[in-house]
């Protein structure tokens, strides 16, 4: 990928309109952006979501959206292709060509997968076509879906080495408590880590059809800036909304800073792509060898586990308090704990992740 590159993540309330189909003039204004930022020598990214919501306005006939996991994989077939098809059009009027990428969460889990993922939107970009990414939702398994387009924004980001992650929304970024509530609230233009404080202020999604909301949103920035990638919310609507994200300077939303000891690609896979399958919990020896000495996790360090993982499964690693102290690749089945190696998770499979 190029030296800048961008992941820009477009939500289902701003790629539709109030009644559900696709709001046209928002996706020719962020295609217009996408194309000359790649002029100016960027690599580009499209996440869309809004599947759902433009496959229900077509086949609903005004009835209540339906709430069960059969019936929106099947509106999400239906919507899948008026999505690309309106993409497809607003690229074309700026000259430019899109390639569908549906991925799903074992597309990240499995390392073979996911570097396969990875030849697929490097090859895209070498073609200049613009890859325009979505969940697969029509076959995912409701239990292991990603949840929200945000998370997959930033999953993607990881995977093609992004130095920016863009999250477009109906919202002018982060602001400091819900405008519906305090009249005062005032945007926070730049956040440095995202702590309790800065979660406290995310509110509930605003609309009934996107799954995501702030918190969603700073969930995909935490994961984004600890893999290096500087991460923009700003709102959708807003004129040249990429440009204005990207370029320094340009006065749009809040800006989350990337942490500047960016994980490797691998150890960032570990940490945000691969779904924890148990819990480990540790004594404080264990914690400080792990935090201070960068040891691996041994065994008689371990004082509890749960979870039914098997040799290679992710874990999450907590402390005695039962905080997240880190993230690895176990080298022992759950049912053969007490009998395995020594080296529970070796330190070149095992991932860092309380804020520092």
């Amino acid at each position: 990928m190029a030296a800048r590159s961008a992941v820009i993540k477009i939500g289902t309330t701003s790629v539709t309109d109030g009644a559900g189909g696709v709001d046209y003039d928002v996706l020719v204004n962020v295609a217009a952006d996408v194309v000359a930022m790649r002029d100016d020598g960027w690599s580009m990214v499209v996440v869309t979501s809004g599947a759902i919501t433009a496959g229900w306005a077509d086949v609903g006939g005004g009835r209540r959206r339906p709430t069960d996991a059969a019936t929106l994989q099947a509106v999400s077939a239906v919507g899948q292709p008026l999505l690309m098809h309106a993409w497809r059009n607003a690229f074309s009027e700026v000259g430019a060509t899109v390639g569908q990428v549906l991925l799903a969460p074992l597309d990240f889990s499995h390392r073979g997968q996911y570097l396969h993922a990875r030849g697929t939107l490097e090859a895209l970009h070498d073609l200049r076509v613009i890859a325009i990414v979505n969940e697969n939702d029509a076959v995912a398994d409701e239990e292991i879906r990603f949840g929200d387009n945000d998370r997959l924004a930033a999953l993607v980001a990881n995977l093609v080495g992004a130095t920016h992650l863009v999250l477009l929304t109906d919202t002018s970024g982060l602001l400091t408590a819900d405008p519906r509530l305090d009249p005062t609230a005032t945007l926070i233009e730049e956040v440095s880590a995202i702590d309790t404080a800065i979660e406290g202020m995310a509110g509930r999604s605003r609309s009934g059809v996107g799954s995501g909301g702030m918190s969603s949103k700073l969930a995909a920035a935490r994961m984004a800036t600890w893999s290096g990638v500087t991460t923009v919310i700003a709102p959708a609507r807003a004129e040249n909304p990429v440009r204005r994200a990207l370029v320094a300077g340009g006065g749009t939303g809040t800006t989350f800073l990337a942490r500047a000891e960016r994980l490797s690609a691998r150890k960032a896979w570990i940490a945000f792509a691969v779904a924890s399958r148990g819990t480990l919990e540790i004594n404080h020896g264990a914690m400080q060898a792990l935090e201070h000495d960068g040891r691996s996790l041994l065994r008689v360090g371990v004082v509890a586990h749960d979870g039914g993982f098997l040799e290679g499964d992710a874990v999450d690693i907590v402390g005695p308090a039962r905080e997240l102290v880190a993230k690895g690749l176990v080298r022992v089945n759950a049912e053969m704990f007490a009998d395995g190696d020594d080296v529970v998770v070796h330190r070149d499979d095992l991932v860092l992740l309380r804020q520092s």
